[in-house]
């Protein structure tokens, strides 16, 4: 404004006011001057692979460092890490980052930020990183070992000695002793080794445990961070690992507006093997679930009677209706286990007092919902099908103790 009033009042006060302007020319290129640095050396170090729902650390490494450097990471869809990040004057940083979405995810670009020496000037070069980062279905239980000790103690534990007797399937001869069952006792065979042999009896194995998941839009919903068909990956694959373990043939369906895959029913490792990788593909869809061709698809192709766990998902009573139609044809046939995930904060709402009108309507809206939802429910219960309605974090834990319940009072 100064240098404006000098250029107007004209004279000897037109040549002072360039003067400033001289001087901030001079001070500007000196501040790029002693500003000058090599070119930045960048590495960013990344897992081979995460679990969907958990967080990793990256390390990033940039030389040289100058004074109040910060970085920026043009995160993909999948992952979620800080908008914002120190570097410290060694030159790395550890950056958390959380896998949000199954797939393989490319960290392309990196942008640096650094004022000059005089604070004039603010750099931010554009740097490339080209690295890859897979995400995949989270098998934490399952590396773990905590999956294989429950199912290990309940089935050949302490529970064993229950289920021995109690099952269909034989399992040995053994003499017979005062404390076991009187009908227990092979009479051919006592009578020909003259003296009491009796019968050991076990839960039958091999059953068939078809884990059905619908992807259709309803579950890529995201409650507690992650989209509802990740948790129910998450459980059918712990499901899965159980299953194996426990003897029996695990086979694959999913399907949204139509059946998109199937696996037969396999045993072993083989299938839980198969089932990962089938789960890991899986596409987050945008479509309405068509549940009557995919239950009628599912019903032909398991002619044996099966443990069938489908995890679904519906908003009323009314899109309802055609999920228990179907679901009640299936369970004639088959053991079907409904799992479905509750919402923390959507039932948050149904219990917070309200403070005004709005507030009102959400709490009325809410309520209404659940109400609903609970009739739906109650309705597939009635019709002999096991509900496991609960928060993302308990299904695994309830939903394997269902399946081992239902193996040892074989139910299948």
């Amino acid at each position: 404004m100064v240098s404006l009033l000098a250029v107007v009042a004209g004279g000897g006060l037109r040549d002072a006011a360039l003067v400033p302007w001289a001087l901030l020319v001079v001070v500007a290129v000196l501040d790029l001057v002693l500003s000058w640095s090599r070119r930045k050396d960048v590495s960013l170090t990344v897992p081979p692979e995460m679990f969907v729902g958990e967080t990793e650390t990256l390390a990033l490494h940039v030389t040289p460092t100058p004074a109040e450097l910060r970085a920026q990471i043009n995160w993909p869809a999948g992952l979620d890490g800080p908008q914002d990040i120190g570097i410290p004057a060694d030159g790395t940083a550890q950056i958390p980052c959380r896998a949000v979405r199954r797939g393989s995810w490319d960290i392309d670009k990196l942008y640096l930020i650094w004022p000059s020496r005089l604070r004039l000037f603010e750099f931010i070069p554009t740097l490339q990183l080209d690295q890859t980062l897979k995400v995949v279905p989270n098998i934490r239980l399952v590396q773990s070992g905590q999956i294989t000790s429950m199912v290990t103690s309940s089935l050949y534990g302490v529970k064993e000695n229950r289920a021995v007797g109690e099952g269909s399937e034989f399992h040995q001869l053994r003499d017979f002793v005062p404390g076991m069952d009187v009908k227990s006792i092979d009479w051919k065979r006592s009578a020909r080794h003259h003296h009491l042999v009796g019968r050991e009896l076990r839960a039958e194995r091999n059953h068939h445990v078809i884990v059905a998941l619908d992807n259709g839009y309803l579950m890529r919903e995201e409650i507690a961070g992650l989209p509802k068909i990740d948790h129910a990956v998450t459980a059918a694959l712990a499901t899965a690992w159980a299953a194996t373990l426990g003897g029996d043939l695990i086979g694959f369906f999913a399907y949204d507006a139509r059946p998109s895959i199937f696996v037969a029913p396999e045993p072993g490792r083989t299938a839980f093997a198969h089932l990962r990788s089938r789960t890991a593909d899986l596409d987050y869809v945008s479509v309405e679930t068509n549940h009557t061709l995919a239950m009628t698809e599912l019903n032909a192709r398991t002619p044996k009677r099966s443990l069938i766990i489908i995890f679904s998902d519906f908003v009323d009573t009314t899109t309802a209706e055609l999920l228990i139609e179907n679901i009640s044809i299936l369970s004639k046939r088959h053991v079907v286990i409904f799992v479905t995930l509750r919402d923390p904060a959507f039932e948050g709402m149904a219990e917070t007092p309200p403070r005004d009108m709005d507030g009102v309507a959400e709490l009325v809206s809410a309520g209404q919902s659940l109400t609903e939802r609970r009739l739906v429910l109650e309705r597939l219960a009635a019709l002999g099908v096991t509900i496991i309605d609960t928060k993302p974090g308990a299904v695994t834990a309830q939903l394997i103790s269902t399946y081992l319940d239902m193996k040892a009072r074989e139910v299948i």
